[in-house]
């Protein structure tokens, strides 16, 4: 016994500084991710507190809106990967700047025209009648709210390949401030301000994106070589390595966007329960997701200067603390679901809704953290067709039929949703793990 303790202890030692390392580099990248679900939590929180009806509207609209953007944010994702693993292999990477600009202007004005198109289908979808005019009133207004959006990303992603993040993270966490005075100032009105509801936080939305997009483009303006000319080829880079990545987003969040539709449908009660236990959910996600990220960034790295103790070290490290941090936030879920959810509304009917589904929320936990931490594994092997296509086998053959039968079988409304997506995310865990247990061991062979 004391063997295997002596053991454990000189494992732990031997991997103190990959744990240090990964932390280091993924706090502020948790600061990042927390920075916009923060965001979209306090639009949550504001407007549940001025009304369900507003809430359900902005929540169907958001639905929509990401749905269709998120896309393009997986397009933005792959700078970062394709920089890091540039810079691992001793290339040049500041001259990408330029057309890493170009190319978020360019996707900014392509989804712009999409999500602001979108609102003229709301009608025909079969929501309550009396939310359908907010619905297309708030899409309308955050349509425009991409260039800001992209523009942060894409300067983000490009200071990220270096490890750069405190500055971004910064403005984010200003945002957060910026956006909640917004948010109460336009939702309920202040002094000459008249009270506008679910289209106050649109227009709190826009501008404080709009903001970030501009404070980000002054502080790299000074790097930017405007002889440079355009290179599609890194463009093309980006396109091949993060279409799959912006599939898997999208995969993902229709998935989840979806059943805001589905129940907005039935009720908007049920489309505002979905949407406070969405952003709960979310909020513990963020920290499994910047080791996620944190990890993909390290492997490529280390892929790129062939050194495959440094990868397995790294990944290892990033499954033991997103797994953990997961596993207590699903033990807090089961001991204060009611204290957790009227943090957003007290609202009986809502309760009544909520509180068995933050059971179901609890039980998937561990899971939601080993699949994203295995994702970003293989996302810092370019493997991100991979990932997409788990996401896709995890979600939609798997969790949807599932979903399916829980719901208009069994009658479980909205807590049959929850159980189907608890069991895909157990799915894809498996599958990814599966996958880069083997493709490390392709590499492993490969660099001897």
């Amino acid at each position: 016994m004391d063997k295997i303790s002596s053991n454990i202890v000189e494992k732990i030692k031997n991997y103190k500084h990959y744990f240090i390392d990964l932390l280091i580099l993924a706090f502020p990248l948790l600061i990042g991710n927390l920075g916009h679900t923060l965001i979209g939590a306090t639009d949550v929180l504001v407007v549940a507190k001025y009304k369900i009806d507003s809430l359900a509207a902005i929540s169907i609209a958001n639905s929509i809106l990401f749905t269709i953007f998120i896309f393009g944010i997986g397009l933005i994702c792959a700078v970062s990967i394709v920089l890091a693993n540039k810079r691992g292999a001793k290339q040049r990477t500041k001259k990408y700047l330029f057309s890493t600009l170009i190319f978020s202007i360019i996707l900014a004005l392509f989804f712009s025209i999409i999500c602001y198109c979108s609102k003229f289908v709301i009608s025909y979808i079969g929501f309550e009648k009396h939310l359908i005019p907010f619905i297309e009133e708030y899409i309308t207004i955050v349509s425009f709210s991409m260039f800001g959006m992209f523009l942060y990303e894409g300067v983000k992603q490009f200071l990220q390949s270096y490890e750069i993040v405190n500055f971004p993270n910064l403005i984010l966490l200003l945002a957060v401030v910026v956006n909640l005075i917004f948010d109460v100032m336009l939702v309920f009105g202040f002094g000459i301000i008249p009270s506008m509801g679910s289209k106050g936080a649109a227009i709190a939305t826009l501008s404080v994106r709009t903001l970030m997009g501009i404070i980000m483009l002054i502080y790299v303006f000074r790097f930017i070589d405007f002889k440079a000319k355009m290179d599609f080829s890194y463009m093309k880079n980006l396109i091949k390595i993060g279409y799959p990545i912006g599939a898997a987003l999208l995969l993902e969040f229709l998935a989840f966007n979806i059943v805001t539709i589905l129940v907005g449908r039935e009720s908007g009660l049920l489309a505002a329960t979905h949407s406070i236990l969405t952003t709960i959910s979310s909020s513990t996600f963020m920290v499994p997701l910047a080791i996620s990220t944190a990890v993909s960034v390290k492997v490529a790295y280390y892929y790129g200067a062939r050194k495959t103790m440094e990868i397995k070290r790294f990944s290892l490290a990033g499954l033991i603390i997103g797994v953990g941090f997961m596993a207590m936030a699903g033990i807090c879920f089961a001991i204060f679901p009611r204290q957790i959810i009227c943090l957003f509304t007290d609202n009986q009917e809502v309760l009544n809704v909520a509180l068995p589904i933050m059971m179901v929320t609890a039980m998937y936990q561990i899971f939601d953290g080993f699949q994203v931490v295995s994702g970003g594994i293989l996302k810092g092997f370019k493997l991100t067709a991979f990932v997409s296509n788990a996401v896709f086998f995890g979600y939609w053959i798997v969790g949807m039929p599932l979903a399916v039968l829980f719901v208009y079988k069994y009658g479980m409304s909205l807590k049959g949703y929850w159980m189907a997506l608890a069991v895909s995310l157990c799915v894809m865990g498996f599958v990814q793990a599966f996958m880069a247990k083997h493709k490390f061991n392709q590499v492993k062979e490969m660099y001897k």
